[in-house]
């Protein structure tokens, strides 16, 4: 069968001018050919919706992440961990990932699925993330697929209308619960955050007590002993966790 990922794959053919051996540009020249070169080449890799598709209004990427529990790591170790899966611009696009991919509740260990705009990493430190911040949600084991489901089709869906405030989501799979997450840009504006809050409780279908914790990138970078951008989710840990029937 043929991989349906493989037009999404980053074009890393290694293509060169053809004259580029047999000139030698000044320096400043060189530059701006490099520069064309990479906007010829991000020009090329651009992912768009195909003839007859369903454009998304922004493009999305799926990226994975996967580490050893209880081991430290920097800002720097934790973007070399995290993977890319492959970005979509389209319904169509979405499902033909999504339905090639592992459900979370059958996920092992201490995994991460994460769906982004495209451009932005799942990383505090990402300027699109700087400033935000992210609701969090405990699930029992056994909920986390269908909450992650809802979740992110009520994010390509728009539903939360807060214009371009939503950066990402997040589900989190760990040994004694499942923690799911919605990232936006702006910790400060409160109607915002209230608005996806309430957003979150509807498309989820959460009992009235359930309870739902918001926490800004600024005091997860501020913590000390960095465990990835995941390690606010362990705080915590004595309130009740989510149990929706």
């Amino acid at each position: 069968m043929n991989n349906k990922f493989d037009a999404l794959k980053d074009d890393d053919s290694g293509d060169h001018d053809q004259n580029e051996e047999n000139s030698t540009p000044k320096d400043g020249e060189k530059e701006k050919t490099e520069r064309d070169k990479n906007q010829s080449s991000s020009k090329r890799k651009a992912v768009v919706p195909g003839p007859a598709e369903h454009p998304l209004q922004y493009n999305y990427t799926f990226w994975y992440s996967r580490r050893t529990p209880g081991r430290p790591t920097s800002s720097q170790s934790y973007e070399q961990n995290i993977k890319q899966i492959g970005t979509f611009a389209s319904v169509e696009q979405f499902w033909r990932f999504y339905s090639h991919m592992v459900r979370p509740g059958d996920l092992t260990g201490h995994s991460d699925f994460h769906l982004f705009k495209e451009a932005i990493k799942p990383m505090w430190e990402d300027d699109a993330n700087k400033n935000g911040g992210k609701w969090i949600i405990r699930l029992r084991k056994g909920l986390a697929s269908r909450c992650w489901e809802n979740l992110i089709l009520a994010m390509l869906g728009e539903q939360f209308m807060v214009g371009e405030e939503i950066c990402g989501a997040v589900v989190s799979v760990r040994f004694q619960e499942d923690i799911i997450s919605i990232w936006n840009k702006t910790a400060s504006d409160q109607a915002t955050t209230a608005r996806i809050r309430d957003t979150l409780r509807r498309v989820l279908n959460l009992p009235p007590n359930t309870i739902m914790e918001y926490k800004t990138h600024t005091d997860s970078i501020k913590m000390p002993g960095r465990l990835g951008p995941q390690r606010l989710l362990f705080q915590n840990l004595w309130k009740p966790r989510l149990n929706v029937p």
